[in-house]
């Protein structure tokens, strides 16, 4: 790649960039975003599926403009800030070495930053956590001139975007215009994202859908997967495979509200009942979901949650240690009692089995739907899963009385810490312990065998509930 010379801002020195002019654009992002490419209004908005070259294709836009650019920098948010680090931060770090550009840009990890050392320019990471501090963001020379927002879906109300959108803002230098880039899975064809964008887009709106089918670079392993999930499952294959809405038919869960609450304050009321849920996996993520039932407004604060893949048990252990929940009671999938019994030697000495039932999962469904859920905003997993958390379809597409296996780990891990919840509590009779719900082959446990429960008292295993 050749060299041009540029103004330093920094200084009155010219120094020398690469030529951009010469780099193949197509071999970078290969076919279906010349639009999303060369778009000059103000926002430039993608939906794709998985595998889509949607992320890649934004975070090489982002590199190669602002090394074509002295006096641009950009902002990148997503719902939460910390989630940037293992994502949109990486992402560009690793374009930056595809290119062996990596003597030419610096990381700085708090705060979380890439610097274009040539010329001072910089890629800043926030989180929509803290909306209004995000407005008043400024760079010491050149403008702020570019936004990406990863993951827009997570972003639940849009006057939350118009905040963000705002620190995009002023004069722009010549050649220089702004751009507000949104990239996103559409789970849910309800959400703001499709009526102000796609049902109503402006002049100054492209707005796109993408899928698998452009990424010229998936691996034939890749394309199996995609193949399987049209034949398992149609209805998430429209959304996850060619990119299409999500439909809203069949939702198990609608009365719950995405909101700011005390969480000391809920714990400290009368009447409140701390409830921890853990769902194992490995291929499938791991799901931890910490929330507070409120029993005089039968009423469910989900306040915390941790989701991640291929982890170990002892993984587990060190996160729920680090998380601060290892006192607490953790109820667990019990068709797994191995992995309970060596969470317990690893310290998380009050994890147990969830309690079953005939027809458990239906039942336990019906169960929790009984109550209203409000969930911080900050548990950005399960505020998906529970916006699409559905029933599953027979081949005719008529729903069946069973939930789909997509989307329903942390669901499963807060049915769990419910369901236990009610057992403990008296609320159920002739609950059957154990992974299966065969009376021959577990315990029925009635009512009168059952302890009272009583948050001041001692539990069964000689701990203190805390709260």
């Amino acid at each position: 790649m050749t060299a041009i010379a540029v103004q330093n801002p920094m200084s009155d020195n010219a120094l020398e960039v690469p030529d951009f002019r010469t780099l193949s654009i197509r071999g970078l992002i290969g076919e279906g975003y010349d639009n999303y490419w060369y778009w000059s209004g103000r926002y430039c908005v993608c939906m794709g599926s998985r595998a889509s070259k949607k992320s890649y294709t934004t975070a090489y836009w982002i590199l190669i403009n602002m090394m074509a650019h002295p006096q641009a920098n950009t902002l990148v948010v997503r719902k939460v800030s910390g989630t940037n680090k293992d994502s949109t931060f990486a992402l560009l770090q690793k374009l930056i070495y595809s290119m062996g550009l990596e003597n030419r840009w610096k990381a700085h990890i708090s705060p979380l930053e890439l610097i274009y050392k040539p010329t001072g320019q910089k890629i800043l990471f926030r989180g929509m956590d803290e909306p209004m501090k995000i407005t008043s963001i400024d760079v010491s020379h050149g403008v702020l001139c570019w936004l990406w927002i990863e993951e827009a879906f997570q972003i639940s109300k849009e006057s939350d975007f118009d905040i963000v959108d705002q620190s995009i803002r002023g004069k722009m230098p010549d050649g220089l215009h702004p751009r507000v880039m949104l990239t996103f899975n559409p789970w849910h064809k309800e959400h703001w994202l499709k009526k102000r964008f796609f049902d109503n887009p402006d002049k100054e709106t492209l707005a796109i859908r993408t899928n698998y089918l452009c990424n010229e670079w998936l691996t034939d392993f890749d394309r199996n997967y995609f193949d399987d999930l049209k034949e398992r499952n149609p209805r998430l294959y429209q959304v996850a495979g060619l990119g299409n809405w999500g439909v809203s038919e069949g939702l198990i869960y609608t009365d719950w509200e995405e909101r700011e609450f005390d969480v000391a304050e809920v714990l400290q009321r009368k009447n409140a009942v701390p409830l921890f849920g853990l769902d194992f996996g490995f291929t499938d993520p791991t799901a931890l979901v910490c929330s507070v039932l409120d029993k005089s407004s039968r009423t469910i604060y989900v306040y915390d949650e941790w989701y991640c893949r291929g982890v170990h048990n002892i993984d587990i252990a060190n996160k729920i240690k680090e998380m601060g929940y290892e006192d607490e009671r953790i109820v667990c999938d019990s068709a797994q009692p191995e992995s309970i019994y060596e969470l317990q030697t690893l310290g998380i000495t009050r994890a147990i089995g969830a309690v079953k039932a005939p027809d458990s999962v239906e039942w336990g469904i019906q169960k929790c739907q009984q109550y209203h859920v409000v969930i911080l905003p900050k548990c950005v997993d399960f505020l998906l899963e529970i916006s699409m958390y559905a029933y599953d379809q027979d081949k005719m597409g008529k729903l069946m009385n069973k939930p789909c296996h997509d989307f329903s780990h942390g669901m499963d891990a807060w049915r769990y810490s419910v369901m236990e919840m009610l057992y403990r509590t008296g609320d159920i009779d002739g609950i059957v312990v154990g992974p299966s719900a065969d009376a021959s082959s577990n315990e029925i446990v009635r009512s009168k065998q059952r302890e009272e429960y009583n948050p001041d008292d001692d539990d069964d295993d000689g701990n203190q509930w805390v709260f």
